[in-house]
């Protein structure tokens, strides 16, 4: 668990020296630098001993590891089940002769169905809920995007980050092998999946929680 606490702890320093990064300094701050005689940024000499080869080294091999990434492949088989239930719920509306812009919500219950909400009359939603319940292609679907979906974010969001500021996330470091073979969508998935059980949700913000995830049609929650 100390392993875990770690790596957690060092995604979220990640995510808030990204934020830092992006924060400009103010002109007072600058000034104050200059007239301190500080250098914005220090570079590393051969005789500086908190600059060493091996965390470059590790580094690198991190970076390494994340440009293997099929990312392309794994947003098309996402992409996939995102078309397919967005597409099924237009159909209900169109079904039902609501209008098309007519917001839903899509989540699981308690038992792990499908559970419909918006703003519709009971009995036309209840009806929905039904109809999707008995769907098992959209069943499969959701099933499949409330767990690949955020894993799928969190990655494309660390990647993005490591590519503008070139700082790897030591969370997203974990989650990838060395060997290829084992860097499929549903292996990072289930790494993913078991590094959120090992730890609560608000220890991985980025983290997804399958019973917890929504789908939203027509609205921007």
């Amino acid at each position: 668990m100390s392993l875990l606490t770690s790596l957690i702890r060092a995604s979220t320093q990640f995510q808030q020296a990204m934020e830092k990064r992006q924060t400009p300094a103010t002109g007072s701050e600058a000034s104050a630098t200059r007239a301190q005689g500080k250098p914005a940024e220090v570079e590393p000499t051969a005789g500086d001993d908190r600059f060493t080869p091996s965390e470059n080294r590790t580094s690198d091999l991190a970076r390494l590891k994340s440009r293997k990434l099929s990312m392309v492949d794994y947003k098309q088989t996402v992409g996939q089940d995102l078309a397919f239930v967005r597409e099924t719920l237009r159909h209900k509306l169109a079904e039902y002769n609501l209008h098309p812009a007519t917001a839903l919500n899509v989540s699981k219950d308690e038992n792990g169905g499908v559970a419909v909400a918006g703003n519709l009359a009971e009995k036309t939603r209840a009806l929905i809920e039904k109809d999707l319940n008995v769907n098992k292609n959209f069943k499969d679907a959701f099933s499949r995007l409330s767990v690949n979906e955020p894993t799928l974010h969190f990655m494309d969001n660390a990647l993005k980050l490591n590519q503008a500021y070139g700082v790897n996330n030591p969370l997203l470091d974990t989650l990838i092998s060395d060997n290829q073979q084992f860097n499929g969508l549903q292996d990072l998935v289930h790494r993913y999946d078991t590094l959120r059980r090992s730890a609560s949700a608000e220890q991985i913000p980025a983290a997804g929680n399958s019973r917890a995830y929504a789908f939203n049609l027509n609205t921007r929650a």
